[in-house]
């Protein structure tokens, strides 16, 4: 079986990009991520001692050390699991107390759990996670729930308790030894743990990929450390433990995961939590290009992703590999050439139509060109998507050319569809996202709308019918837009073209589906504009 994707049962799709990875290509190594069935702690607001805490963690590391095994055996070099995948959720500061492990500093000690079980108390589950590194000689990521005592007389910020209690990855090496520690910095509904007193900005260096980067979950919405770590400090690889709960149109798990890889130009494997009640799946191994995911809303299996990709850290690779790959600015789908100058007549026509050009064409091959008829747009209306009031207009007939602005951000869509059963509308948000965490969006959305009225635009749904041929763009004032393409049953597109043009247009474009279209997005967000 090819390494390349190794383990398919269930559902997953490999969408092939701007280069087939074959060996001898360029420097590659083997990743792994486990989406895990976690078994919970039914009464999570209770607390437990140590004994018992330990014992409901052991039911979730057995799991950890049968898919480490499993995935050494098929060559991977690296695993990745999810957050809280070993303790559980919905804790409280008090009731987390028996599952709370020290993890020392590796900046500052050097210590194998495995090799030295007693050098610090109570790090029961440190060893075993250690221990299944050393065994299996791979790198193991892992999220655990972890204490660190501060002295409120030296730091003001120290809990009254006299210790912080982080959400933490751990990262171990193949050998068993703690190499990084992250503490998450964007906590989501997390009462069991403190906020880090500063972003921390971790990474690792590995024997066989070089340098990675670290964060977790609801980290990859805003600037620290996720972007940080890829603009100021040129890290391409990151690991990512994630309990992510799936909400479209906009928020599905591999959703933003594969916007974040394309965008940032980073490899991205991403490990999420199995747990269907509270609508978390999906999980993937992303390159900016292509990706193997796991999306499951009817199972309650795990599901192991093994798959070999390159090596995009630039100072392992080497000149004659080093990608060309610049953070935020957009790539082309091929590099081939006839097949790059037919994506780049796509979008000149695409661009003269959008500027009104009343000879511009909408082509969806040489010989099927069709004039655009700009005149009489449809009227806006408005519509909850995502807790945020979107204004919108509906696509009408099998091709059109639409524009819909909020304040600065002018969202345009040329399009040619397959039919018109279903209900599309285009839609733009520009301000302060409140619900469920606070940041500032710019948002351009093709969405499938879930009945034929205006209040369904939003709703959620995975299914669609009509193929749509596309070039969706606005007028950013941010720089960092994540563009995504999402095709019926959690199909992943990557953009034919995506970039930018006219100093603050960004665009995407994409034809020749093979799946309906749920969503087309670019979504931009506006750190600086976070705390207004």
């Amino acid at each position: 079986m090819s390494l390349r994707v190794m383990w398919t049962a269930g559902f997953v799709l490999c969408l092939t990009g701007l280069q087939l990875i074959r060996a001898g290509d360029r420097p590659s190594y083997v990743a792994a991520v486990y989406e895990h069935r976690v078994l919970l702690n039914p009464e999570p607001r209770v607390p437990l001692e140590r004994r018992s805490a330990l014992k409901h963690m052991e039911q979730n590391l057995r799991v950890f050390e049968e898919q480490t095994a499993d995935a050494a055996r098929h060559g991977a070099q690296i695993i990745v699991f999810p957050e809280d995948a070993i303790h559980g959720f919905n804790y409280t500061r008090s009731s987390i107390a028996g599952y709370l492990e020290t993890v020392p500093d590796p900046k500052e000690i050097t210590w194998s759990p495995c090799a030295e079980p007693h050098r610090f108390p109570d790090t029961e589950v440190l060893r075993r996670l250690s221990c299944m590194a050393h065994k299996n000689r791979i790198f193991v990521v892992a999220n655990m729930a972890s204490r660190q005592s501060c002295d409120g007389h030296v730091d003001p910020l120290c809990p009254v308790d006299g210790q912080y209690q982080f959400n933490t990855n751990v990262v171990f090496s193949d050998r068993g030894t703690i190499v990084a520690r992250y503490h998450k910095h964007n906590l989501y509904f997390e009462a069991a743990f403190d906020t880090p007193p500063e972003p921390e900005y971790i990474t690792f260096t590995t024997p066989f990929a070089g340098r990675f980067g670290v964060f977790t979950c609801f980290d990859i919405l805003f600037r620290d450390p996720a972007v940080t770590l890829v603009t100021d400090m040129g890290v391409r690889q990151m690991v990512y433990p994630t309990a992510w709960m799936n909400q479209l149109p906009l928020l599905a798990a591999v959703q933003f995961q594969r916007a974040f890889s394309h965008a940032a130009g980073v490899t991205l494997l991403a490990a999420n939590i199995r747990a269907a009640e509270y609508g978390m799946t999906g999980s993937g191994i992303f390159t900016p290009w292509d990706s193997v995911v796991h999306h499951d809303t009817e199972g309650n299996s795990g599901k192991l992703l093994v798959r070999r990709v390159p090596v995009l850290d630039p100072a392992f690779v080497g000149e004659s590999y080093r990608p060309t790959l610049v953070p935020f600015s957009g790539y082309s789908k091929t590099s081939r050439g006839s097949e790059l100058e037919k994506a780049q007549a796509w979008d000149v026509n695409f661009f003269s139509a959008k500027q009104g050009d009343p000879n511009a064409q909408f082509c969806r091959t040489d010989s099927d060109c069709v004039e655009t008829d700009p005149a009489d747009g449809p009227l806006a209306f408005t519509s909850i998507m995502m807790y945020d009031n979107f204004t919108l207009i509906p696509l009408k007939g099998n091709k059109g050319n639409l524009t819909v602005c909020s304040g600065s951000l002018c969202c345009h869509l040329l399009f040619q569809r397959s039919h018109t059963l279903e209900f599309y509308a285009l839609g733009v948000f520009n301000g302060l996202h409140v619900v469920h965490g606070t940041y500032y969006l710019e948002v351009c959305a093709l969405v499938r709308c879930t009945a034929l009225h205006h209040s369904s635009c939003g709703g959620e749904t995975e299914h669609a019918q009509t193929l749509m041929d596309f070039r969706l763009d606005g007028t950013f004032s941010t720089r960092r837009v994540f563009p995504g393409i999402l095709g019926s049953g959690m199909t992943l597109e990557v953009p034919d073209h995506s970039g930018w043009e006219s100093g603050s247009g960004f665009y995407v474009s994409r034809k020749g589906m093979s799946t309906g279209l749920v969503t087309a997005m670019l979504y931009g967000r506006h750190y600086e504009k976070d705390n207004i």
